[in-house]
């Protein structure tokens, strides 16, 4: 049974409310993008997963498997409007579109992805809240072993 400091191998499927598939270790019928893998590897306690993932699993034995709805409070949290930022256009690829996603680097040479959220005559506006911040995620889970 895992308990809240358990490491353990998991298979997952992710989802988003709209059924579209943004991550998972197992084949998904329909989408090549995503090939058969290790299972991931977590211990628990460690804040490796995101919090509801971690909550779900608490409970569950070697072989089990379930669905699970984590709000985005317990995934990525809420999207803050804090963290839009407006930059001048010209530091930006031409061609870009609202809702395309960037890579950024900030000054100590760490990326994040960033995502265009207006574009106006002079700047853009960007979001820099996760990308799965204010989404609501599915997962199919199966337990693979607890360590």
């Amino acid at each position: 049974m895992i308990t809240e400091n358990s490491k353990v191998k998991v298979h997952y499927t992710g989802r988003f409310d709209d059924g579209q598939v943004f991550d998972s270790s197992m084949p998904v019928e329909g989408n090549p993008i995503f090939n058969d893998r290790e299972p991931l590897e977590i211990e628990l306690g460690k804040g490796m997963i995101i919090p509801g993932f971690e909550k779900a699993l608490q409970g569950m034995a070697e072989g089990e498997t379930k669905t699970v709805t984590i709000k985005a409070e317990d995934a990525y949290g809420p999207v803050i409007e804090d963290l839009f930022i407006e930059v001048d256009k010209t530091i930006l690829p031409e061609g870009i579109q609202v809702e395309d996603i960037l890579r950024a680097v900030n000054p100590d040479g760490q990326t994040a992805d960033v995502k265009v959220k207006e574009i106006k005559e002079n700047t853009v506006i960007l979001d820099t809240n996760h990308i799965f911040a204010g989404k609501d995620l599915t997962f199919d889970v199966k337990v693979v072993t607890v360590l």
